[in-house]
């Protein structure tokens, strides 16, 4: 590992830092390991960071700055769908190119412990597939939809960052994000028997009522009311097929 010494000492501090926690393997990262790979001295991580946790926080909050403005880098094609698909793509090839940065950010996952970095990119996925549950192409709740989407997202970069570079199958991507749109979308609802397909539509049109009433914050009802009226909604749209 080497960091350009023509950085700004913070930068060179940033970049250390996510290269070293990225090829930890788990075990601890210390302050040394990290000024000597800078090439800085222990008083400057303290002036720029505060101490080295502050540090790490700052990798992870730069990182996902980054992340964010590339998902957020296109215009809206007015086809949520769509939208999803190329958030898909932005998210991998992020990951690809700073695989380091990718894992501290998304690799480093403890037991019974869900990093605020996974909780803020489904939200920033599921502000998407609000879009698709307002125009009626969701057949299950965005927040669930987002939440499986990206937890196949991060599988297949993942896997793919593990894989030397002639060897990645980027097909592997595609296929796995069709698939997972399929399952959440209304597409794959027509596919059912006909025997479901009013229970569908019911289920289909809760879920966009639902997502366009708190889109909209609609003062047509009283708290108590939006509140007992989106519970049966909810009740709804995440009732069995069964």
């Amino acid at each position: 590992m080497s960091i350009d010494g023509q950085l700004p000492p913070k930068a060179r501090l940033l970049r250390a830092a996510a290269e070293l926690l990225a090829n930890s393997g788990g075990s601890a990262v210390s302050t040394r390991q990290i000024t000597q790979l800078a090439g800085v001295t222990a008083p400057t991580l303290y002036h720029h960071f505060g101490d080295k946790e502050g540090l790490f926080d700052a990798v992870v909050a730069a990182g996902f700055d980054e992340y964010v403005a590339g998902e957020r880098d296109f215009a809206p094609s007015g086809q949520p769908l769509e939208d999803i698909r190329r958030m898909w793509d932005n998210h991998v090839q992020f990951g690809l190119k700073q695989p380091e940065l990718y894992l501290v950010m998304f690799g480093n996952i403890r037991p019974e412990s869900r990093p605020a970095i996974v909780a803020d990119a489904e939200a920033l996925m599921e502000e998407m597939l609000n879009k698709a549950a307002v125009s009626g192409q969701l057949n299950v709740p965005p927040r669930e939809a987002a939440r499986s989407i990206l937890a196949a997202n991060v599988g297949v970069t993942l896997m793919l960052i593990a894989e030397k570079a002639p060897e990645r199958n980027l097909e592997l991507s595609t296929m796995t994000r069709d698939a997972m749109i399929f399952a959440v979308s209304t597409e794959q609802a027509r596919t059912n028997d006909s025997d479901d397909s009013g229970k569908s539509s019911v289920v289909v049109a809760a879920i966009a009522l639902n997502a366009a009433l708190q889109a909209s914050h609609s003062d047509q009802l009283s708290s108590s009311e939006l509140k007992l009226f989106l519970e049966w909604l909810h009740r709804i749209s995440t009732s069995s097929t069964s």
